[in-house]
């Protein structure tokens, strides 16, 4: 298991009393135990409501966090996967397919890293190719066609840069996503899972509500690239991260985000029961509200929400 270097202090502890336990045999020990325990929750609290943002991103890159499949096959059920654009291929780094969500039938679509070598190679590593957009968008359409709501999970470092997908034609492919799902006449709820950079995020990331986990980061650049261009080095990227203000406390005050959606302490890999727990009532409750409002009320919302970002007055 990754353990990062702030976190260093809860494992030592976490040590400790397991040694104590070990140790004890028939002697009880549980009122000592109990004063260790007390500690320990209180240093994880301490811990985890003080981390910068460099530390929220390096958690919402945790190997063990819960992938969009994951949140597919825990929170809804009878999950179809649907696969392919029908124009070029299937892009295994989107998956998404019909499910249902308290009884109501939904698309889903969700950006899909790997674990382990292998399957991250398999699903390049969550960075979509054009063909990911267009099948996403293939998926879109499909369910406008038969009024079914759509949800969207992101989490991707990126779409992919590679030279074949620039001949595939990648910006015109995320480019025709956000012009698809603005017209898009069903309700769209977007959760922003994990990592949202960049055009890799916003192809699949304009909705009615735009939801995002306590640990995860959204913005237009990671830290490191945008530390590479700023400072010309990688070692900024602390600095980076504090000025791009992408934590989820950060951009609901830019009304950014819609909603933050809390995790378990430490992030959502230390207890994912919890966070799916946490999420399902979340979803239905946004889906009940959004399926009331008229489909052409709806898309006027959903325009004017993206129109207001970044807008600005100078005195």
């Amino acid at each position: 298991m990754q353990i990062f270097d702030f976190e260093k202090p809860i494992v030592e502890l976490e040590n400790k009393i397991e040694e104590i336990r070990k140790l004890t045999g028939d002697i009880d020990m549980s009122r000592e135990l109990g004063d260790f325990e007390a500690k320990l929750l209180e240093l994880k609290k301490n811990i985890y409501q003080s981390l910068t943002n460099w530390q929220k991103v390096q958690i919402a890159r945790h190997p063990d966090r819960p992938y969009s499949l994951d949140y597919f096959h825990n929170i809804f059920d009878d999950f179809v996967e649907l696969h392919g654009d029908r124009k070029f291929g299937d892009d295994k780094a989107i998956v998404g397919g019909m499910a249902s969500l308290n009884g109501k039938s939904v698309m889903v679509v969700g950006q899909q890293k790997g674990r382990g070598t292998k399957e991250n190679l398999m699903r390049n590593f969550g960075m979509s190719n054009p063909e990911g957009y267009r099948k996403a968008a293939r998926l879109f359409q499909l369910a406008e066609r038969f009024g079914k709501p759509i949800i969207t999970f992101v989490d991707t470092p990126g779409a992919f840069p590679g030279i074949e997908a620039e001949q595939r034609g990648q910006a015109e492919a995320i480019a025709a996503n956000m012009m698809l799902m603005s017209d898009i006449k069903v309700p769209i709820i977007v959760i922003i899972i994990g990592e949202g950079a960049s055009g890799g995020a916003i192809g699949i990331g304009v909705g009615d509500r735009i939801l995002m986990f306590e640990y995860a980061w959204y913005s237009v650049i990671s830290p490191e690239s945008c530390s590479s261009i700023l400072w010309r080095s990688w070692d900024f990227k602390e600095q980076a991260a504090e000025a791009l203000k992408l934590t989820a406390d950060e951009l609901i005050k830019f009304n950014i985000i819609d909603r933050i959606i809390p995790e378990p302490l430490g992030g959502a890999h230390k207890n994912p029961e919890e966070i799916y727990s946490t999420l399902k009532p979340i979803l239905i409750e946004e889906l009940d509200n959004l399926i009331k409002i008229e489909p052409i009320k709806l898309v006027q919302m959903r325009k004017e929400k993206f129109y207001k970002m970044g807008v600005w007055e100078e005195k």
